[in-house]
């Protein structure tokens, strides 16, 4: 039987995201026969998620997943990825300190997405503490680079300090207007 149930496992993966009609077939098909499967239960929230925009049964099926088994690292991601959807940042944020302990866990990504959290937050000092902790535990290039990009999209967002003293030249160009 769960031969059975990841072939269509499979089929559902392989279709996603370009053939939604297929994947919900092969899903369909894979929860009829193992209705706890957390890779079918976690597809069906990421469709329910990122297609459907119907967050709180995406939330659902992530959370049905994660009690089946707690090292449904596949759920992980996307769920937090639903919840900042929502703007559950409370949830988010538990779900996500309990993650980083959970052995085997993705923790860089983990903490990238704390750092996206205070992002969202407008907290760009502590987001940027969380891109550092992220940096600390990726060893893979190509996501240290995704990282950087993420660095720089806060930074850009951060409000810009004047020192004192020293006024800009639009500054200077305002003060002789109102004078």
């Amino acid at each position: 039987m769960a031969t059975l149930t990841n072939n269509y496992v499979f089929k559902a993966l392989e279709n996603y995201p370009h053939d939604l009609e297929e994947v919900m077939e092969a899903l369909s098909f894979a929860l009829s026969y193992d209705e706890n499967n957390t890779m079918a239960l976690t597809l069906m929230g990421r469709v329910y998620a990122e297609k459907l925009y119907k967050y709180e049964e995406a939330i659902s099926f992530f959370k049905q997943a994660l009690a089946e088994n707690i090292y449904a690292f596949e759920a992980y991601v996307p769920y937090v990825n639903t919840l900042l959807w929502n703007e559950d940042y409370k949830e988010a944020e538990e779900f996500i300190d309990f993650g980083l302990t959970v052995k085997g866990a993705e923790k860089a990504v983990l903490y990238l997405k704390k750092a996206i959290l205070f992002e969202q937050l407008k907290e760009y000092k502590k987001a940027l503490t969380f891109i550092k902790l992220a940096k600390e535990y990726t060893f893979n290039s190509d996501f240290m680079t995704d990282i950087n990009v993420e660095q720089e999209r806060i930074k850009g967002k951060m409000p810009n300090k004047k020192k004192k003293g020293k006024s800009s030249k639009k500054d200077k160009k305002q003060e002789k207007k109102t004078s």
